[in-house]
């Protein structure tokens, strides 16, 4: 009971602490509002256009991965620690988790996300009497452009 006496203490006088100074500064500082602080900075240089610039998904997608595997790499590190110590146990457990790794990665491979070009060739669909838009989109967005104007185009009848 002590020991949590003095850990809600240490936390309670913590939290004053910040909300303390956070008020204090709030009070204490100017607050002198001009244009010229309300303008976007922006390296020292005055823009040129639109700030906005349309970012590649692909970013986020390569940064997805380097999460997932980073994590992967996290829980690793301790399984692989251990394995000396329970061998059996260790690979009891460790084996499902790197089998999910390993099909979620070769998924990852084999649908073509882990490629940074892509191919501008249209693949040949003729035949199936189905037409995937998105899959189309991703190797040639002119495609779309293509089947508003012809839609009898892409499927061979």
């Amino acid at each position: 009971m002590q020991q949590l006496l003095s850990i809600t203490l240490f936390a309670g006088f913590g939290i004053l602490f910040v909300i303390g100074g956070l008020v204090g500064g709030w009070f204490l500082r100017p607050n002198m509002p001009n244009r010229e602080k309300k303008a976007i900075y922006e390296c020292g240089e005055p823009t040129i256009g639109t700030s906005w610039v349309q970012f590649d998904l692909r970013f986020y997608i390569v940064a997805l991965f380097y999460l997932v595997f980073d994590v992967e790499v996290a829980l690793t590190y301790p399984w692989a620690a251990v394995f000396r110590q329970f061998p059996v146990q260790a690979l009891i457990v460790g084996l499902p988790f790197l089998a999910i790794i390993i099909i979620g990665f070769a998924y990852e491979w084999y649908s073509g996300s882990l490629d940074w070009v892509r191919s501008a060739v249209n693949t040949s669909i003729r035949g199936t009497g189905h037409v995937d838009m998105k899959s189309l989109a991703r190797r040639d967005p002119e495609v779309l452009e293509e089947s508003a104007a012809n839609p009898a185009s892409l499927v061979d009848a």
